[in-house]
C-alpha cells in the first residue's frame, strides 16, 4: 500500500530531528546546523530565473544588478522568518495554515501550493531538457521525456538520510557556481562598470517590467514551506537558549546560502551584459539563444558547454527540493502521506505532460513562453504563503519571546506589499494581453471571476488570523494535550503464527513467538514453497522441494510438541506476502512473527519485500525479527 493518512505532528517525520547538534567540537556543532538553506537556495537559481537574468543583462548591461541584490535581501528576510516558524513552533507553514484557517480556505491554499510546485517543476523540466539538448543535441521532446527518470533519484537519496541529500545538493550548487566562475574569467567583465550596477536606477518602462520579473521570479512560495520543515531535521535543546542558538545558526546558514544564489544570478546577468549587451545583441532573452551566441561571440567551445552543464545541475538540484516541498504541503494540509517515488512521479508527470503538449503542438520555439507562464503561476501563489507566515511569526501568544520585533514586522509587511503588488501587476498585464487577443466572452468571464476570487482569498488570508478566537485556539495548541493511558492490560494471544524460511533465523522467530504466548497458546508454523512447480500448480504441487519442505515443517512441529507446545504447520504456495496474509486470516491468528531479511534498496526490488507487504495486509500485531 502506498498511501496512508498520518496524524503525526512531525514535519518530514522520516528525518525529523535526525541530525544531532550537540557535538563536543565547537565547529562540529556549527556545521551540524548548516544544510537546510542550501536546499532552499537552489530555488533561487533554478532555470526559471535564468530568462529574466539574461534579458536584464542583454538589454541594460549591469544597470539591474541592484534589483538582484534587493531581491536577495527580501528573500533572506522571508526565509529567516520561515526558519523561525519551524524552529520555535515545531510547525511547518502548511501545518500552521491547517491549524489556523477554515477547511475550505485550507483546501484552496493547498491546491494553489500544489499548482506552484507543479509550475516550479515545469521550469526545472524545461531547463534540464534544454540543457540536455544544448549539451548533446538531443531533440527537446526527448530531453523532456528523459527527465522522468530522475524520479528514482530522490528515492535513492532519501535512503541515505538528510545529510547525504544536503551533500548531493551542495555538490550540484558547487558545479553551477564553478561553471559561472569560469565563464566570468573567460568574459573578463569591467569591474568598475559592475560596481556601478548596484546604484538603483530604472532606465525606462521595459527595464521596470524586467525588474518586476526578476523580483517576482526570485522569492518562490514552495521555498517558504520547505525551509520551515527542513530546520526541524536538527535536534536542538527546547529551552530558550537552545532555540535562540538554532535561530542564529540558521540565519547564518541562510545568509551564506542565499548569497551564493545571488552570486550565481549576478553571474548570469553579468555574463549577458559583458557578452551580449557589449556586442549589441540586446534581444537575447531565450536560454537557447544565449548558449548559441556564447560560442560565436567568445570564440570558445568551453563557455557554452559550461553553460549547459550549469543549467542541468540547476534543474536537477531543484527537482529534489521541489519534491520535498510537495511532500510537506500534502502532509501538512491534508495529513496524507504517500511514497516519495509516487509523489515524485505525479509531480513530474504534471510538469512533463504540458511541456510535451506544447512542444508537439506549437514546436520548440514556444518553450520560452511556457517558461514565462510557469513564473506567472508562481506569482499567483506567493502572497498566500508570505501573508500567513508573517502573521504566525508576529504572534506573541504562539511564538512567545521569539515573536519578531516591530521593526522586523514593518519591513516584512513592506516587502510583502511590494512583492504582492509586483506579482499582481505581472499577472494583470498577462491577463490583459490575453483578453485583448480573444473575443470569447465566456472565457473572459471566467478569468474575471477567477481574479475576483483571488482578491477575496487574499483578504481572507490577511484578516482571518487577526480574529481573537483563532489566537486563543492557536495559543492552546502549543501545549501538549494531557492524555491518560488508562488501565493497561497485558494482551493474551491465543493463536500465534510464525513465518519460517528454514534458515538459521528460524530459531529467533520461534523463540520470540513463544515468548509472546502462554501455556494455552496454539502456534501456527507457516512456510511458503517457492519452487517452479509450486508456483504453477499451487497446493497440487508434489515436487521434491515441496516434499522436503513438508518434512522440515513436520520436524519443527515434532520438536515443539516434545516440549509440550501446541503447534501445527501450514504450507503456502506462490506469492510469499499474499500467502502469509491469507493463512494468518484463515487460521484466525491474533499475532504474527516473521523474519526481516535485512536488505533494502535495489535488493528489495530484486528479491522482493515480504515483511513490509505482510504488515499492510494483516490487521493483527506483527513482530519483525531482524
Amino acid at each position: 500500500m502506498s498511501i496512508e493518512h498520518t496524524h503525526s505532528s512531525a514535519s518530514l517525520s522520516e528525518v525529523h530531528q535526525s541530525v544531532e547538534t550537540s557535538g563536543k567540537s565547537k565547529w562540529k556543532k556549527i556545521f551540524a546546523f548548516f544544510g537546510p538553506a542550501y536546499l532552499v537556495s537552489v530555488g533561487y537559481m533554478d532555470p526559471g530565473n535564468w530568462a529574466t537574468d539574461l534579458a536584464g543583462g542583454s538589454q541594460y548591461g549591469y544597470k539591474l544588478l541592484w534589483v538582484l541584490l534587493m531581491s536577495n535581501l527580501m528573500a533572506l528576510l522571508l526565509q529567516s522568518l520561515s526558519a523561525r516558524l519551524g524552529i520555535v513552533r515545531g510547525r511547518d507553514l502548511a501545518q500552521a495554515n491547517r491549524e489556523t484557517y477554515p477547511p475550505v480556505v485550507n483546501f484552496i491554499l493547498y491546491v494553489l501550493a500544489e499548482i506552484a510546485i507543479a509550475a516550479t517543476d515545469l521550469a526545472e523540466v524545461l531547463g534540464m531538457a534544454i540543457g540536455i539538448q544544448l549539451l548533446t543535441g538531443l531533440p527537446l521532446i526527448w530531453g523532456v521525456s528523459l527527465t522522468v527518470l530522475d524520479t528514482f533519484l530522490l528515492l535513492v537519496l532519501q535512503r541515505y538520510g538528510i545529510r547525504k541529500m544536503e551533500g548531493f545538493i551542495i555538490t550540484l550548487v558547487a558545479i553551477v557556481g564553478a561553471s559561472f566562475l569560469v565563464e566570468l574569467i573567460l568574459v573578463k567583465p569591467q569591474m568598475n562598470e559592475v560596481v556601478k550596477g548596484f546604484i538603483p536606477t530604472i532606465p525606462d518602462n521595459t527595464a521596470l517590467y524586467i525588474a518586476i520579473g526578476i523580483i517576482g521570479a526570485t522569492v518562490m512560495p514552495h521555498n517558504l514551506y520547505l525551509h520551515s520543515a527542513l530546520v526541524q531535521t536538527r535536534k536542538i535543546k527546547r529551552d530558550d537558549a537552545g532555540i535562540k542558538q538554532a535561530i542564529k545558526m540558521n540565519f547564518i546558514d541562510s545568509t551564506i546560502a542565499l548569497n551564493l544564489a545571488f552570486l550565481v544570478n549576478a553571474a548570469i546577468l553579468i555574463l549577458a551584459a559583458a557578452v551580449f549587451f557589449k556586442s549589441g545583441r540586446t534581444d537575447v532573452a531565450e536560454i537557447q539563444d544565449a548558449h548559441k551566441l556564447l560560442d560565436q561571440l567568445l570564440g570558445s567551445k568551453l563557455a557554452p558547454i559550461l553553460f549547459a552543464v550549469a543549467l542541468i545541475a540547476a534543474g536537477q538540484s531543484s527537482t529534489v527540493t521541489g519534491t520535498l516541498a510537495g511532500q510537506i504541503v500534502m502532509e501538512g494540509y491534508l495529513r496524507l502521506r504517500i511514497n516519495p517515488w509516487l509523489r515524485r512521479l505525479i509531480t513530474r508527470l504534471l510538469a512533463i505532460i504540458p511541456a510535451l503538449l506544447v512542444i508537439i503542438i506549437a514546436g520548440d520555439e514556444e518553450v520560452g513562453a511556457l517558461l514565462v507562464f510557469s513564473q506567472v503561476l508562481l506569482s499567483l501563489q506567493l502572497g498566500f504563503a508570505i501573508i500567513p507566515l508573517i502573521h504566525f511569526v508576529s504572534d506573541k501568544k504562539t511564538m512567545g519571546i521569539f515573536a519578531i520585533k516591530p521593526v522586523t514586522k514593518i519591513f516584512s509587511w513592506l516587502v510583502t506589499i511590494l512583492l504582492v503588488y509586483l506579482n499582481m501587476r505581472m499577472v494583470l498585464s498577462e491577463v490583459v494581453d490575453y483578453m485583448s487577443g480573444t473575443n470569447n466572452v465566456f472565457v473572459d468571464g471566467l478569468i474575471l471571476i477567477a481574479c475576483a476570487g483571488f482578491v477575496v482569498l487574499l483578504l481572507i488570508t490577511i484578516i482571518y488570523p487577526l480574529r481573537s478566537r483563532y489566537r486563543e485556539d492557536a495559543a492552546a495548541g502549543i501545549h501538549t494535550t494531557q492524555v491518560s493511558l488508562g488501565e493497561m492490560e497485558t494482551p493474551a494471544y491465543h493463536r500465534i503464527a510464525m513465518a519460517l524460511d528454514f534458515s538459521p533465523r528460524d530459531k529467533d522467530i520461534v523463540t520470540n513467538a513463544i515468548a509472546h504466548g502462554n501455556e494455552h497458546t496454539q502456534y501456527i508454523l507457516i512456510h511458503i514453497v517457492e519452487s517452479a512447480s509450486a508456483k504453477y500448480f499451487g497446493k497440487d504441487s508434489d515436487d521434491l522441494e515441496t516434499r522436503r519442505d513438508q518434512e522440515q515443517l513436520d520436524t519443527y512441529i515434532a520438536l515443539l510438541k516434545s516440549r509440550n507446545i501446541n503447534a501445527k504447520g501450514v504450507l503456502g504456495f506462490r506469492r510469499r506476502a499474499r500467502e502469509i496474509a491469507r493463512i494468518v486470516h484463515e487460521e484466525k491468528a491474533d499475532f504474527l512473527v516473521l523474519g526481516g531479511h535485512g536488505h533494502k534498496g535495489f535488493k528489495d526490488w530484486l528479491y522482493g519485500e515480504t515483511a513490509n507487504q505482510v504488515r499492510h495486509e494483516v490487521k493483527i500485531p506483527v513482530l519483525v525479527v531482524q
